[in-house]
């Protein structure tokens, strides 16, 4: 196993850890808000890690500029869908649970 294959291997293996904790972080967490929050995590953490693994496994191919290109598209899409979808909600009339501390 050369050095590329043990970085890339290092690389994938943290963004399926990112995805597998981030997915049960979405199952505890109490509110439409916070759940929407690790899904946005998950996605663009854990994705652009396994991406960045792949990039390094291709090589410098089409199929790494193809990946580079799918990686950026998440970077910018996923934080301004979450927004938009927290804006949406809010909108709606959904209102996140606050914690008991954050009350006083």
């Amino acid at each position: 196993m050369t050095i590329v294959e043990l970085a890339a291997a290092v690389l994938m293996g943290l963004g399926g850890l990112f995805c597998v904790v981030g997915a049960v972080g979405m199952l505890r967490m109490p509110d439409f808000y916070t759940r929407m929050h690790a899904a946005s995590v998950i996605e663009t953490l854990g994705a652009g890690l396994v991406i960045a693994g792949l990039i390094l496994l291709g090589g410098l191919t089409l199929e790494s500029a193809k990946l580079a290109i799918l990686a950026l598209l998440i970077f910018f899409a996923s934080p301004t869908a979450t927004h938009a979808l927290a804006r949406a909600a809010l909108v709606r009339g959904l209102e996140p649970v606050l914690d008991e501390d954050a009350r006083e």
